[in-house]
């Protein structure tokens, strides 16, 4: 079997949770790979996300590994088998790698939640939003890239849009309503696409007002996807090297924590819809 040049992030998780199983365990990667009765170096590949496996032996694996999770190993073996292709994988190779993993992770996920203090979300940005955001760039981006990250970005909408619905929860700060990314139009048709969006029964925008004053994780823009399984879920937060995702339960736990008391300040719908009309207006 030829390793994978470029794990996903969906493989890599899956590789990152067997690991975390394996030291549970108290037990080497080349002891696994004994009891397992393959070559030593496989379990590492495995866990790096660069050899896939067979449900089957995901599932000795975890009785290796004496697991008593059942709900966790089911859905470890979800993940096994071939590679499914999704929408994102045309633009492999033209757009940042971790563009295709945060595309991927919203896939898959069973909700999610966002925080922006300077941005409006990815999933609701309009075409022209979309396009001055990266035309900021410095040094500039090549037109064609522009417009694949462009044509990228409102591809994800699907995934509030599609059936079964997927649960979300937007929190963003008054000030990135307030930005006139694009000009004066520009913004005033963001504004208006973003109250359309919180209409849908699976949308709830939160918005953060100046009155809050500071809250964790202020300045930062993250994304936190839920899995069928809570010991799979998944954090990401924007650097500026690109996308940095968390997936140890420590990690996942303080996460969690955090968006529950930046909620806490953030206004209720209707609130967050009425600042956002009134910011519209004042265009």
């Amino acid at each position: 079997m030829a390793p994978r040049q470029q794990p996903t992030i969906t493989q890599r998780r899956f590789g990152a949770e067997l690991r975390r199983l394996r030291d549970a365990a108290g037990m080497s990667a080349p002891m696994a790979a004994e009891r397992l009765g393959s070559d030593r170096t496989m379990i590492s590949n495995i866990e790096s996300g660069r050899f896939g496996i067979s449900e089957e032996r995901l599932r000795r694996l975890a009785s290796i590994y004496e697991c008593a999770d059942p709900e966790l190993i089911d859905a470890l073996a979800t993940m096994t088998g071939g590679r499914t292709k999704g929408w994102w994988d045309e633009y492999r190779g033209k757009i940042p790698p971790d563009f295709l993993d945060v595309a991927e992770l919203e896939h898959h996920a069973t909700s999610l939640t966002t925080l922006q203090t300077a941005h409006i979300p990815g999933l609701f940005q309009t075409e022209d939003h979309a396009r001055a955001l990266f035309d900021l760039f410095v040094p500039a981006l090549p037109r064609l890239e522009v417009e694949l990250r462009v044509a990228h970005r409102l591809a994800r909408h699907a995934v509030v849009a599609r059936e079964p619905e997927v649960p979300y929860v937007g929190l963003i700060h008054e000030a990135a309503i307030r930005m006139r990314i694009g000009g004066r139009h520009v913004a005033k048709a963001q504004l208006s696409r973003l109250v359309e969006e919180s209409e849908r029964p699976n949308v709830r925008l939160l918005v953060i007002p100046f009155s809050a004053g500071g809250f964790p994780m202020a300045g930062d823009t993250m994304m936190y996807a839920s899995a069928a399984n809570p010991r799979l879920d998944t954090a990401e937060v924007d650097s500026p090297i690109g996308a940095v995702f968390f997936d140890s339960p420590t990690q996942l736990a303080n996460f969690r924590r955090r968006l529950d008391l930046v909620e806490q300040v953030a206004l209720n719908p209707r609130e967050s819809r009425d600042l956002i009309l009134e910011v519209s207006q004042d265009l």
